[in-house]
């Protein structure tokens, strides 16, 4: 418009005129609104395009009008200050009120709004469920789900204080990138939850349990692998607003929907401090188990053993750490929450793929491992530590099953299973304990598709009447019954000691089973032990001689030519075994072996579960 035009201001839909918000002679700028019309229960505003004087105003507030109907007539203004009329809703000034509602109800859910909670946290040396979170994810990666949740407790307590002391309701979800700056976002991508001690003592409330229902299905459709913080109390009695409608909680699918995970995505379970009921419940189910020294697990705590009329215990009597390590609970031990965190994305990235930085010991030094008096005993993790990528060995349940050793490693970036007989235990013989250690390792190796290298040096499975007590027929059969159902590729090396169903048993059944079986100089084989070998098929001889000068040292002259007909040359030629190589060779051979191996389809199906045990 030129100066002095008058032109007016037209309805751009049919309505009714709700609000007027100018009145004739108003100088408005551009982008003031000047009226408000409501259409189909919304409102829309009418702004002006450009500065403009109100000239007239030709509807009222109730007006029913058309599009095109004429609204205002204005002409233009060459100072377009807005009067007191025109002015800017104050509310604009100082922020929008939804928006500092919402900026207020996030602030009550953070660590900050609980100062007390938390010092007392880190006075004890733990730290909070978020500052573990923001630990172990990728910066600004984390999405978080149901942060706004609260206790189910509106009837015992009021809104702010639900807000902040029953803050997420005691448990934080998302998904994040953990490893990102190693893996691409397909691989690295993450479902975290951890339970907020901080928060009713971390334990498990009607909405806590949604959530992470909601996260774990999630983790499920997209297959994301999963990390979960579980120390806390167990289930809450005290969520009083749905008490009438579940009265009991049974019927809740959180535990049903982390079991049914089992082989389906990695799950790792974290516990520091107290641990007790359905939180050790979530605990007890991950795949890899990891707790700080100072952690207390119990599938029932003090109240629920009082209450079962089986005594008064303190809490920190109650599946110490130092237990739950012998006994196999404990995958891994950390020394506190940070450590816990490093452990948990170490462990992780065995499953999202392969490294392409990686440095390789010597191999020369493999050499000297195993000492060449056949009785000498020598340190296994030496060897495992001489063929595998530098520092890239992760043992688990190194408290438990001492014969067995069972760790995650990489070849040349790849990562693999190791499973390693121990002759510093029992000679290497393989108890009931070790056998499950291991088949329920090649069970999580199988499940996610990584290969298995079997170090094995063993005179066997462990016999005698204590050893049946321990049930070592069914448990022992384990180490069989896994290993010749693998999918994945199995290679075996053995560095001393191959003797009967033990060595059988750790090339997943027969010697044949792996992608190649070969030896290190030093193997020597035999269908059982030299010593009982001779002692059974040629009793005979030995009950003949005259003194036991002689016993003896027929037996000896006996023992050396069984090992000479075992020795790992003398089976190479009988084509038991593939071959023997020089210890300094191992590392390639792996690598090349693995090489020739098809590597594993895609695929959406769970291939198989994993035991707990």
């Amino acid at each position: 418009m030129a100066p002095g035009d008058v032109s007016t201001i037209d309805a751009p839909l049919s309505g009714v005129v709700f609000a007027i918000d100018v009145t004739v002679g108003d100088t408005l700028p551009a982008g003031t609104q000047l009226l408000l019309l409501e259409s189909m229960k919304m409102h829309h505003p009418v702004v002006a395009t450009e500065s403009v004087r109100v000239v007239a105003i030709a509807v009222a507030v109730g007006d029913s009008v058309q599009v095109g109907d004429e609204l205002l007539r204005v002409e233009p203004a060459t100072a377009a200050e807005p009067s007191a009329s025109g002015a800017e809703d104050a509310g604009a000034v100082d922020g929008r009120a939804d928006l500092a509602d919402l900026e207020a109800r996030l602030a009550m859910t953070a660590d900050e709004a609980r100062a007390a909670a938390v010092s007392r946290r880190h006075e004890r040396g733990q730290r909070t469920a978020r500052e573990n979170l923001a630990d172990l994810v990728d910066p600004d990666s984390f999405i978080e789900y149901g942060r706004l949740a609260v206790a189910a407790q509106h009837t015992r307590r009021d809104a702010d204080d639900l807000q902040v002391n029953t803050a997420a309701d005691g448990v934080i979800v998302g998904v994040a990138t953990v490893n990102g700056d190693r893996f691409p976002t397909d691989r690295s991508r993450t479902a975290v939850l951890a339970y907020d001690y901080t928060v009713l003592a971390g334990t498990q409330g009607f909405f806590g349990h949604d959530k992470t229902d909601r996260l774990l299905e999630l983790a499920q459709d997209q297959r994301l692998p999963v990390i979960f913080y579980a120390e806390g109390g167990g289930g809450r009695p005290g969520d009083v607003d749905v008490s009438t409608i579940t009265p009991t909680g049974l019927d809740v699918p959180t535990f049903a929907t982390w079991a049914a995970m089992s082989g389906l995505v990695p799950r790792i379970g974290i516990a520091s401090g107290f641990c007790f009921a359905g939180n050790a419940a979530i605990f007890g189910c991950a795949d890899i188990t990891i707790a700080t020294r100072d952690s207390w697990v119990g599938m029932g705590g003090p109240a629920m053993i009082e209450g079962g009329g089986l005594g008064e215990f303190r809490p920190t009597e109650i599946g110490p750490s130092a237990v739950q390590v012998a006994n196999g609970v404990i995958d891994l031990l950390a020394d506190d929450e940070a450590h816990a965190t490093d452990l948990a994305r170490q462990a992780l990235a065995y499953f999202q793929g392969v490294t392409t930085e990686w440095a390789a010991p010597d191999p020369q030094l493999l050499r000297d491992v195993v000492p060449e008096d056949r009785q000498r005993v020598y340190a296994v993790r030496d060897a495992i530590a001489g063929v595998f990528d530098t520092a890239s060995v992760l043992e688990l349940r190194a408290g438990y099953g001492a014969g067995m050793v069972t760790a995650f490693a990489r070849l040349e970036g790849r990562p693999v299973g190791v499973v390693a007989n121990d002759p510093s235990h029992l000679g290497g013989a393989i108890d009931a304990v070790a056998a499950e250690k291991a088949a329920r390792f090649l069970q999580l190796c199988d499940a996610f598709d990584l290969p298995v290298i079997s170090l094995f040096d063993t005179p066997g499975f462990m016999v005698g009447p204590d050893s049946e007590e321990q049930a070592a027929v069914r448990r022992v059969s384990s180490l069989f019954v896994v290993g010749a159902t693998l999918s994945v590729p199995l290679l075996a090396v053995c560095l001393r000691k191959g003797y009967g169903l033990g060595a059988q048993a750790m090339c997943g059944g027969s010697f044949r089973r792996p992608v190649f079986t070969i030896a290190w100089p030093t193997g020597e084989f035999g269908g059982m032990g030299l010593e009982g070998a001779v002692r059974l098929g040629f009793r005979k001889e030995l009950d003949a001689a005259s003194t036991p000068e002689e016993r003896a040292e027929l037996e000896a002259r006996l023992i050396a030519a069984a090992y000479e007909r075992g020795r790992a040359t003398r089976i190479a030629q009988a084509l038991e075994i593939d071959a023997v190589i020089d210890p300094a060779d191992t590392r390639q051979w792996l690598v090349r072996g693995l090489a020739a191996t098809p590597a594993a389809p895609p695929r959406s199906e769970r291939k198989r579960m994993v035991d707990t045990w």
